[in-house]
């Protein structure tokens, strides 16, 4: 079994106020959390278009509206809850997300593969 199928502790639950996100590396993997809708979501930070990290600034993934997560990059706009590409190059094509834990106040995600 390798690491890669374990969970990872990334942050305090505490630290995932409604609008924060919070970047994190596992390995050679980069990915944030955050709340949508008060509920933990992850992704690896990698654009399915270019492949590279999304935000423009540290803690920075969403647009000018905070309604989409967006890559600084080319634009393209991908719906929080789903990792959807709503607009953009890679249109129809969706964010990698990770299984993501609540143990006792401490957000753990799952990388795939």
């Amino acid at each position: 079994m390798t690491a890669r199928k374990h969970w990872h502790t990334v942050c305090q639950l505490d630290q995932l106020a409604q609008g924060a996100f919070v970047e994190f590396s596992i390995g050679d993997r980069d990915g944030f959390v955050f709340l949508h809708d008060s509920v933990p979501k992850a992704y690896l930070n990698r654009c399915p278009h270019l492949g590279i990290g999304l935000n423009w600034m540290p803690g920075r993934f969403m647009d000018l509206d905070n309604c989409f997560l967006q890559c600084s990059t080319h634009g393209a706009l991908f719906e929080p809850g789903s990792g959807k590409c709503i607009a953009g190059p890679c249109q129809g094509d969706q964010l990698t997300a990770l299984a993501v834990q609540d143990l006792a106040g401490e957000i753990q995600v799952r990388l795939t593969e």
